[in-house]
């Protein structure tokens, strides 16, 4: 009853629904929402089976495709420029239209609706509805750290954190919807993501940068859900691979896992409703009126000019200029993207993600057949997938909380997170390599943590290095590294291994055969030799890594948020003025009607 006096009555009602709706409390769990559908690319280690089983490609024609398909999801420069210049909510249109058309077509192939395509054409199909996240990515991420610059690590953490969570919420849902069908878990990935893309199109927009006293407080509370969601998956997980489920029990679980989804848009409808309230109390009438006269002339700091002539200049300075390359700005200033793209930093961190994502992203593609080849059941092979998704969300939002925290209060740089990160991702390969017990479950929680990790990181770093300006091509552009890797390793060096290794086992001296016979692996020397390679590889990453740690350690020691605090205060000060200007002409016009 409290609420709805507060609100007021049916008009009241709709101007708080529109204030919500509207509100940037609101676009927090919009965009979550968002991303959750963009992680669909990880669920490609459950469906990959069905599509070599039904159009009888081999090892190295399925991991090409796992490559077309990281390719598509990686290469979000399309997406970047087209937020340069257009609004977000065209971006996200796009970006649904893409993600059905592409996924669509790969249904229809496998199902056998559509005659059977050629490889590029699946190569195409892939590539199309992988590359519609970046659009997702684009609209609801760059937009919300702009929108929240102070809190970028965290903000980033549980939306990536959502993309890790993507692969065990739609595994959930395909359950509930389908049963134990997977080839309709591809046609799940191309209606339900575009629909929540649609649904929001107006809500995701840039709004003015806000360091509001309860943000830290909000992103934490979400936090808190959001882990919480992520235990219950994961509960489940081990549930079902204990239990056998039946449709209803699969339904009723599906149910619990959207009401928790939805619990974040409970804590914005909480936090308008605060706002709301803030707006009806009476606004205190100033001491002295004169401050309106006073803003007028409010004498400019000394820094003021040299502030404007560096802020006309980067303004006067398109994104795509090349006149300025070999003169860069400082760290944390805002770079056009050639300078961004040719800077030392992008270079040394472009080759230790591209180890580092590209040994992450093989692994993941291939869990399916790892599974298979180790003698694990095909529903426990769905099961790695799904934990690897999950403990990629407790990668991406424990980077994001942690590393922002120690950087904040201990001055730790966060690069040195990368480091740390991509030598825990070769362990997680050494126990690929030289399997044991159940190990492909635990290497899968090892890299898919890492993984999540690295992306939060990766995607938070090049904010802080290279500024906010141009984020939404910059951002699109530093995750270019794990495609070519991905391609590198999961093609020429895993794929060739593993069908080098089941021609051996066939006792053939050819790889010439028929394209309807399937070519499997089985035992540990599968995977042995090319999952050394990408431990190694992971081990040089790291080193290269350290560089950049070194780099940086000067940078980070510093407050790297200092422009955007000076920025929100000025803001805040403009308003408090607008407010007494507002108080002292009501406070007149009062005087005036009682003389």
């Amino acid at each position: 009853m409290g609420d709805a006096a507060t609100v007021g009555g049916g008009g009241g009602c709709c101007r708080f629904a529109w204030q919500v709706l509207r509100g940037g409390w609101f676009m927090i769990p919009a965009a979550f929402l968002v991303m959750a559908g963009a992680g669909a690319t990880y669920l490609y280690g459950v469906y990959s089976k069905d599509i070599k089983a039904r159009l009888g490609y081999d090892q190295s024609t399925l991991n090409l495709l796992a490559s077309m398909k990281d390719l598509g999801a990686n290469v979000g420069i399309p997406a970047g420029l087209l937020a340069e210049v257009a609004p977000t909510w065209v971006v996200l249109l796009v970006g649904s239209i893409m993600n059905f058309g592409g996924y669509f077509l790969i249904w229809l192939a496998v199902v056998g609706k559509i005659p059977k395509p050629a490889v590029w054409h699946m190569c195409v199909y892939i590539c199309l509805g992988a590359n519609s996240q970046n659009f997702s990515n684009t609209g609801a991420l760059v937009t919300c750290v702009k929108n929240f610059p102070e809190a970028r690590g965290m903000m980033l953490g549980l939306m990536k954190g959502f993309v890790g969570l993507s692969g065990a919420l739609f595994t959930q849902l395909y359950y509930a919807i389908y049963g134990n069908d997977s080839t309709s878990m591809i046609l799940l990935i191309g209606w339900l993501p575009s629909v929540i893309s649609i649904v929001f199109l107006t809500t995701l927009r840039p709004m003015k940068a806000s360091t509001h006293p309860r943000v830290l407080n909000v992103l934490y509370q979400n936090m808190y859900v959001t882990v919480g969601l992520a235990a219950f998956l994961m509960g489940l997980i081990i549930a079902q691979k204990q239990v056998q489920f039946s449709q209803t029990a699969y339904i009723g679980s599906a149910i619990a896992v959207i009401v928790l989804i939805l619990l974040p848009f409970g804590i914005a409808v909480r936090e308008e409703l605060l706002v709301w309230r803030e707006k009806k109390q009476p606004v205190a009438a100033p001491t002295d009126i004169v401050i309106a006269k006073e803003s007028k002339t409010l004498p400019e700091s000394p820094q003021t000019d040299t502030q404007k002539e560096k802020e006309g200049a980067t303004e006067e300075m398109p994104c795509y200029s090349c006149t300025n390359v070999c003169n860069k700005p400082s760290r944390g200033e805002d770079y056009s993207i050639f300078q961004a793209l040719l800077s030392a930093d992008m270079i040394i961190m472009f080759v230790a993600m591209c180890c580092g994502l590209g040994c992450n992203l093989t692994t993941m593609n291939n869990l399916g057949q790892i599974g298979e080849s180790l003698g694990y059941k095909k529903n426990t092979i769905g099961i790695s997938v799904s934990l690897a998704s999950i403990w990629g969300f407790f990668g991406r939002v424990f980077t994001g909380f942690i590393s922002e925290t120690l950087l904040l209060k201990k001055k730790v740089p966060r690069t040195l997170f990368m480091t740390i990160f991509l030598l825990l991702s070769a362990v997680g390969q050494l126990m690929i390599a030289f399997p044991f017990p159940n190990s492909v479950y635990i290497a899968s929680l090892v890299v898919g943590f890492s993984h999540g990790a690295q992306l939060t990181l990766v995607f938070t770093v090049v904010s802080e290095l290279f500024g906010l300006k141009y984020y939404s091509t910059l951002f699109n552009c530093g995750q270019l590294s794990a495609p070519l890797g991905s391609y590198v390793l999961s093609v020429l060096v895993v794929g060739k291994l593993y069908d080098r290794e089941a021609i051996k086992q066939l006792g053939q001296k050819s790889v010439k055969r028929s394209m309807t016979e399937e070519l499997t692996c089985i035992g540990t020397k599968c995977y042995k030799i090319s999952y050394l390679i990408l431990a190694c590889t992971n081990v040089f990453a790291a080193f290269v890594s350290l560089i950049l740690v070194c780099r940086t350690r000067k940078f980070y020691s510093g407050d790297i948020y200092k422009k955007f605090r000076g920025e929100t205060e000025k803001n805040e000060n403009e308003k408090e003025k607008e407010m007494a200007v507002t108080a002292g002409t009501r406070k007149q016009q009062e005087v005036a009607a009682t003389d």
